[in-house]
């Protein structure tokens, strides 16, 4: 209990110094140095890219070095069979979200992947569902709001949560409410089980340090709308529809 009390703490703790940071100022220079940049989809800009600065610190101290000691010394099964046990985990809600979104035969395919992989494929550490044809999806709540015709609110951007809208950081909420992780006990193995998950996650993304370092003028600018477009594609499963082309 203890420790999921620290983490709260130094999670709020950590949240409250990026919106000190932002008051402080540099939201301000951020918006004179950047005027030309304005995205209708980020309507916070300023805030977004203070919080920005906010996580890129976080990320070099703390994320990203323990990220590439894990990628460095987990071999490479296992790593597999983590990112599997938590994808086994997470069908559950996938499947939920399948069925809120009016998706039957995906929720269906979300159970029987969730059975499958429990059983024959070990608590999920092998994904035995995906070799047998059964397709891994992923929804959330947030995609859920969006199908049932709520506003995305414009981009936002906050510390270790990272890119969202505003919908969906509202949908975050609901999401980490229904999370199974959050239900292990004792506290400790919970604790232990959400760090390797970030970690584990952080870890899945290094390849894309590279890609951004090397292609990117505007780090920012850049995430943002790669998030953006991934999202809308998540919304509509891969098949959105063309945008106006004012837009």
């Amino acid at each position: 209990m203890w420790m999921d009390t620290s983490i709260s703490r130094w999670l709020r703790a950590a949240l409250m110094a990026a919106c000190l940071l932002a008051v402080a100022g540099g939201t301000v220079a951020e918006e004179e140095s950047h005027p030309q940049e304005r995205n209708p989809k980020d309507p916070f800009e300023p805030f977004n890219r203070a919080m920005f600065a906010v996580n890129e610190v976080i990320d070099k101290v703390a994320a990203r070095p323990a990220a590439q000691a894990y990628d460095t010394v987990t071999p490479l099964p296992v790593k597999a069979a983590v990112g599997n046990f938590f994808g086994n985990v997470g069908d559950l809600w996938v499947g939920v979200n399948s069925a809120l979104q009016g998706k039957g035969g995906d929720a269906g395919n979300d159970l029987a992947r969730l059975l499958i992989n429990s059983t024959i494929g070990i608590f999920g550490l092998f994904d035995v569902a995906s070799e047998l044809g059964l397709e891994r999806h992923d929804e959330d709540f947030g995609q859920t709001l969006a199908v049932w015709g709520v506003g995305d609110g414009g981009y936002l951007f906050l510390p270790i949560l990272g890119p969202r809208t505003v919908r969906d950081a509202a949908a975050w909420g609901v999401d980490y409410a229904a999370d199974p992780v959050r239900f292990i006990d004792p506290v400790r193995v919970r604790n232990s089980a959400t760090v390797v998950r970030f970690v584990d996650i952080r870890a899945s993304l290094l390849p894309a340090d590279k890609i951004i370092a090397e292609a990117a003028f505007d780090r920012y600018s850049y995430i943002r709308d790669a998030y953006l477009q991934r999202r809308r594609n998540q919304i509509f499963d891969g098949r959105p529809p063309r945008l106006d082309d004012d837009y």
